[in-house]
């Protein structure tokens, strides 16, 4: 596979194949950046196109992670974003921001797709490379470094040295994602190292670079997170070998990172939206005079009740209470008056009943109480004792007026 396509323009793959097919290009579509990273055969790859608008990794996110410390692994690999239209200025900054190479638009035809892309998968041109990236040596002799540091400029690193004392402010500064760690015969200053790293939010990948050590001192380095061993004296294929593991290694991490970050995005997000339904739906089934439930909610939890009934024999008792003279309390004070009795009356009928009852106001003055696992002797004393609490004082609203409120049950 020549060309891998992060894409859901399912036409634009069969351009890209019909364009380049006949020269034995293949072309493979991908719907899921994350799955995309996660390959194992980016050797194959020779140029990616990916969706710029995507969710949940945009193709400005995934060409970031591509040149960022993992670029050495993806040096010569073409990344040109997908887009529906012309790009904007602001697009083509943000694009040079996170090195990619291009744009392609969806609605771009064979002979295009070969004028902007053909260089590029025959060879005669080659992806952003980016800068070095800087690796660190730590306890390592002068002539030792200096073999490293020819070995691994193979690969696009350079190598800073220095002493164990100056490790923080090196890493901090550099962000070094490699370190070659010298060992000595006991192991002690080594070990000492990688247990302050140990935790560490930018802790690099450790090479341990040393002469022979005990079985047991071995042991205890990379139970204590050396990542590899280069024996002395040097091998260059088993430097490249440790070189090449430790850039595998960073950029499965900055995968992992990545995964990390976008699990915690959805959750951020359904968190959100099943924050918005629930006040969606207390907005659709709730009264908002009384904050009691409303008709609407009260035939929904009747059927239930019924039909737990019917299947079970789960009793429950449906109490139905009407507002005594509760027109002449609106002629005589007015609306407002009425609607503060409302309000009272439906705090008062809330205080009264179990967590698990419910309460509703299914028409001007009209209410209507469920109480479920309950006989109906239950619900008759359930009855009387609300009853009672809204009869038990006057309201007095906040025009000064005084009422008596009763309520009749059935």
């Amino acid at each position: 596979m020549d060309l891998l396509a992060i894409t859901r323009h399912h036409g634009l793959v069969e351009a890209l194949r019909t364009a380049f097919g006949g020269a034995g290009h293949s072309v493979e579509r991908v719907a899921d950046p994350l799955e995309a990273l996660a390959r194992e055969d980016w050797d194959r790859v020779r140029l990616i196109l990916v969706d710029a608008e995507a969710d949940p990794l945009d193709g400005y996110r995934l060409c970031s992670l591509l040149r960022g410390e993992s670029r050495l692994l993806f040096r010569h690999l073409p990344v040109f974003l997908v887009v529906d239209h012309l790009p904007t200025q602001a697009e083509r900054e943000a694009l040079a921001a996170v090195d990619g190479d291009g744009f392609v638009e969806v609605d771009s035809g064979a002979h295009r797709l070969q004028k902007t892309l053909g260089p590029l998968l025959e060879g005669t041109a080659t992806g952003a490379g980016g800068e070095s990236i800087p690796a660190l040596a730590v306890g390592i002799r002068r002539e030792t470094a200096r073999r490293i540091r020819e070995a691994v400029a193979h690969f696009g690193l350079q190598l800073d040295t220095c002493g164990r004392k100056g490790l923080e402010p090196a890493l901090a500064a550099l962000r070094s994602p490699i370190l070659f760690l010298g060992v000595d015969a006991s192991g002690e200053k080594a070990l000492e190292v990688l247990r302050a790293l140990d935790g560490a939010p930018q802790a690099p990948c450790v090479i341990l670079v040393g002469g022979k050590v005990s079985e047991a001192t071995q042991l205890k380095l990379l139970d204590a997170g050396a990542r590899g061993w280069i024996p002395l004296p040097l091998s260059g294929p088993l430097l490249l070998h440790g070189c090449r593991c430790a850039l595998e290694w960073t950029h499965l991490k900055r995968l992992k990172q990545e995964y990390q970050h976008q699990l915690r995005d959805m959750a951020e997000r359904r968190g959100a939206l099943e924050r918005e339904a629930t006040t969606l739906r207390s907005e659709v089934l709730t009264d908002p005079l009384t904050e009691l439930l409303n008709r609407r909610a009260f035939g929904q939890h009747l059927d239930h009740a019924v039909s737990q009934w019917e299947r079970n024999r789960r009793p429950f008792v449906l109490i139905l209470g009407d507002l005594d003279y509760f027109k002449l309390t609106n002629d005589r004070f007015g609306h407002l008056v009425g609607d503060e009795v409302l309000k009272a009356v439906g705090q008062r009928i809330r205080t009264s009943l179990r967590r698990s009852d419910l309460a509703f106001r299914i028409g001007g003055e009209e209410f209507a109480i469920l109480l479920m696992e309950t006989s109906l002797r239950a619900g008759t004393e359930v009855a009387e004792k609300i009853r009672e609490r809204i009869e038990a004082a006057p309201l007095k609203v906040e025009s000064g007026q005084t009422v008596f409120p009763t309520m009749s049950f059935g």
